[in-house]
């Protein structure tokens, strides 16, 4: 399955991404509603938002160790496949029932079991794609996989906000298990890991040695760029739905098919994201959209009228593209191929410890200021300090090919 070195399977990343596109509808289903749903037992804006980093919580803790435990795995299935097989069906049924938890603490226990079972496969279905694709095409490969997850995101805003106006809650989170239960399916059918043999000498201290201080300087900035735009990248995806009820005067429902034109944005430009940074460099790319993202934060300060909101989130998701597509493939470049699933985890060990922060610290914010406007502030200042760390990144791009 790991195809021509020289070449991109295209075949096989779409298929292996399936794994990426569950998560990212589930997710996206969770980031939407579970705050309205929150607000049946919660008044305060910042309790909602300690309660939505339950799952950022572990991320932060499980994620890189679920990583590290799937570089070891073998089996006859793989090393990551395992991990999917047996926790995607977990999560597809405790899914089901979130929606109709009647009191806070069923709802919470329920939160908690469904974000731990999440936390432990996600770094293994994301680091199929750099076990499977050749280092200099893992730039278009990640546009491929960010596709699929860019799909799923709008199935579960567009097609969740549709549900939800038909159904309310219960819809949406039931289609988005069903459609999570078709992914492994497909993943179970049609992907077949390549055979890992037992690693030799050679390649046991290959995993040893450590980074040199440069390369350590690249991956410490890098890493603290990826936290602060996600600190930004996750308050908006969490609070967007109570920003757009609360000032455009939209349903829930309305609110969640105008997030997902951010979405559709990303799916579009997904992959001219991942040529463009095998072209101009990952780093310039990844300056650009940050850029991009951030002057499309400015003027949504100020703009309350839903047409222009529009159009400002579709330009912010082809440059958001540009940021999340070519990020992933730099961790990797430094890691080198024996630590791919470490390293993975030390990127959402960093991208959900931001998330765990900002929703409780955003919360605390709007409920002093009192309006959902400075979410876009907040968001604005997140991404300069991420650009700041970036231009400090010297490593992460391929060697020139010859």
């Amino acid at each position: 399955m790991t195809g021509n070195n020289n070449k991109l399977n295209i075949k096989t990343t779409v298929l292996l991404s399936f794994g990426f596109f569950a998560s990212s509808l589930v997710w996206s289903v969770y980031n939407a509603y579970v705050p309205l749903l929150l607000e049946r037992f919660i008044e305060s804006t910042m309790i909602i938002g300690i309660i939505m980093s339950i799952d950022n919580f572990f991320g932060v803790v499980f994620q890189p160790l679920f990583g590290k435990i799937s570089d070891r795995t073998n089996t006859r299935f793989g090393r990551r496949l395992p991990f999917l097989f047996v926790c995607m069906p977990i999560c597809a049924v405790l899914f089901i029932f979130i929606p109709y938890m009647n009191n806070l603490w069923s709802f919470m226990g329920l939160v908690i079991i469904f974000t731990f079972v999440m936390s432990v496969w996600r770094t293994p279905a994301v680091s199929l794609m750099p076990d499977l694709t050749p280092g200099p095409f893992r730039s278009q490969a990640n546009g491929i996989v960010n596709l699929m997850g860019g799909i799923g995101a709008i199935l579960a805003f567009a097609g969740g906000g549709i549900l939800f106006d038909l159904g309310g809650f219960p819809l949406p989170f039931l289609i988005s298990a069903v459609l999570m239960i078709g992914a492994m399916a497909v993943l179970a059918v049609l992907v077949r890991e390549p055979k890992y043999p037992v690693p030799t000498e050679q390649e046991k201290k290959a995993a040893a040695v450590k980074l040199d201080p440069k390369e350590k300087k690249s991956l410490v900035f890098l890493l603290c760029a990826i936290f602060f735009w996600f600190m930004g990248y996750n308050a908006v995806e969490t609070f967007f739905s109570l920003y757009a009820t609360n000032t455009m005067d939209v349903t829930p429902g309305q609110a969640s098919i105008m997030l997902s034109l951010f979405a559709l944005a990303l799916v579009i430009f997904a992959i001219p994201a991942g040529i463009i940074g095998a072209k101009i460099g990952r780093r310039k790319a990844i300056l650009i959209g940050l850029i991009g993202v951030t002057l499309m934060f400015v003027p949504l300060i100020f703009v309350t009228n839903a047409n222009i909101v529009r159009i400002l989130l579709l330009f912010g998701g082809i440059c958001w593209a540009c940021v999340n597509i070519n990020s992933l493939p730099m961790i990797v470049r430094i890691a080198g191929p024996v630590k791919i699933g470490a390293f993975i985890g030390y990127y959402y060990l960093f991208s959900f410890s931001a998330q765990l922060v900002t929703t409780p610290v955003y919360g605390l914010i709007r409920d002093i200021v009192g309006n959902y406007q400075s979410l876009f502030i907040y968001a604005a200042v997140t991404f300069v300090l991420a650009f700041v760390c970036l231009l400090f990144v010297r490593h992460g791009e391929e060697e020139p090919q010859t």
